[in-house]
């Protein structure tokens, strides 16, 4: 197989319904959109459906990647930079981040230059044929319902926490899978970024709830602030496996590329991609180092993973209670895309496709449907589940965030000769592909390593347990 003979497949097209439609030069988005041999009540259905899935803009953009990037794993960070240290914590963070918004507009000039690329397995396709879009396909679908299983837990842990009752775990899980269930009925894009103003809203509120909650809490304590055991460098019994997963915790952290494809293939204006990953990114970097920092200097190094959790009874309460959102909300938008990838090739050469009719919808209510309870019974029925999310993220985003952008870069984009500009581009792709290689590696073995010393300490949940997820 040549490679451009599987990067002509997608060229652009021009499809020409009715002299009053908007012409895309980015349809039909799969084989088999014959528009001429439609009924008039097919091409009415086309129509609508092509109109449906082509009103996302940039601002809206911005605020569905945010639902997709920003959850309540940021406040995780501030245990990260109790292992790392301030320094070393700052610098992961405004540097990954930096990296993260270069690679994700790599992935944005991919889209760009082929058009018909509607989710990221289409890249694997265009880069290594049909085993490339499979394996992506696999790894993608599998990576979105492992995140939406670990949002079952955290709604389970959320519900424990607010009620303060004795009630098993298990039906708080199912009562979170339910929610994850109805709020990813929205097949659009544009209308799940309705959603993203209350989600973004939550996790700052929950966020602000827990560094004003700590810094009071610490200014109150004896010694007050001065008191708080924080370091500007590592601890001094740091293990390569506690410091490489604090490593990789910030790396996920900026894991907004992986839905990206996904996105972008319902803008209007695709090009305008660029002023939603830097209004993203920036806030992203703004967010998770002001809140890594300034909770750890106010809690030290004994802060819990959420960092809410050391808030106090009450206020962790409060701050899990404002939380909810953002929980569900980011955990169903995980859904809403693996759902949109299996139904979308399904369906690739029939209308229902754009789930604009009854059998659209019905085929869509029983995709997302079946996505959430296997991402449910996943969750509950593997014991190390938190840390099967670990190891899934180092092989898989480590791949999605930088080796297959920089892999992009080389075999996609890059054009013309070796001058300054390839060459200095190249060299930084290099660097990138490196650091996903590492990741991929050292990220696997490290959470491998956690899972056995879990087993080994009797520390690892049952089967549909009862008791607290960790």
């Amino acid at each position: 197989m040549s490679s451009t003979d599987e990067i002509s497949d997608y060229e652009p097209k021009k499809v020409y319904v009715d002299s009053g439609v908007k012409q895309h030069d980015h349809l039909p988005q799969y084989d088999g959109d014959i528009v001429a041999e439609m009924s008039e009540e097919e091409r009415m259905v086309y129509e609508h459906g092509v109109k449906k899935f082509s009103r996302l803009g940039w601002k809206r953009l911005t605020v569905i990647l945010i639902v997709e990037a920003i959850a309540l794993g940021s406040l995780s960070l501030p245990s990260t930079f109790a292992t790392l240290g301030m320094v070393a914590g700052v610098i992961c963070c405004v540097g990954l981040g930096f990296v993260a918004i270069y690679t994700s507009y790599v992935v944005g000039q991919v889209k760009l230059k082929f058009p018909l690329v509607a989710h990221y397995p289409d890249a694997g396709r265009l880069m290594f044929g049909r085993f490339g879009y499979e394996l992506i396909n696999f790894m993608l679908v599998l990576q979105l319902l492992f995140l939406t299983g670990s949002h079952c837990l955290t709604g389970a842990i959320a519900w424990i926490s607010i009620t303060e009752s004795g009630i098993c775990s298990v039906i708080f899980a199912v009562i979170s899978a339910i929610i994850l269930f109805l709020l990813a009925v929205p097949p659009s894009f544009t209308e799940m970024a309705i959603l993203g103003y209350i989600d973004f809203g939550s996790i700052i509120i929950a966020i602000g709830i827990t560094i004003i909650s700590t810094g009071i809490k610490s200014t109150n304590a004896p010694g007050g602030l001065a008191a708080v055991p924080w370091s500007a460098w590592p601890k001094d019994d740091i293990s390569f496996k506690d410091a490489f997963i604090s490593v990789t915790n910030i790396i996920f952290a900026y894991s907004f590329a992986m839905c990206q494809f996904s996105f972008m293939d319902e803008m209007h204006t695709p090009k305008d991609y660029v002023k939603s990953i830097w209004a993203l990114g920036l806030t992203e970097i703004l967010i998770y180092t002001l809140t890594g920092a300034l909770v750890y200097a106010f809690v030290g190094q004994d802060v819990q993973s959420p960092a809410l959790l050391s808030a106090g009874t009450l206020m962790s309460r409060i701050a899990f209670g404002v939380a909810l959102p953002v929980i569900f909300i980011s955990g169903s938008i995980n859904t809403v895309v693996a759902a949109r990838i299996v139904h979308g090739r399904i369906f690739k050469k029939s209308n229902i496709r754009f789930i604009n009719t009854k059998m659209g919808w019905i085929t869509w209510l029983i995709t997302i449907a079946a996505g959430t309870v296997i991402a449910f019974v996943i969750a509950e029925v593997i014991p190390f589940f938190n840390d099967l999310l670990s190891i899934s993220s180092s092989l898989f985003i480590s791949g999605f965030t930088f080796y297959f952008p920089a892999l992009m870069w080389f075999m996609l984009i890059r054009e013309g000769d070796w001058d300054r500009k390839n060459i200095a581009l190249g060299a930084l792709n290099v660097f990138v592909f490196l650091i996903g290689i590492l990741t991929l590696g050292a990220g696997t073995y490290a959470s491998v390593q956690d899972i056995i010393d879990k087993y080994t300490a009797g520390s690892v949940r049952g089967v549909f347990s009862c008791s607290k997820p960790s």
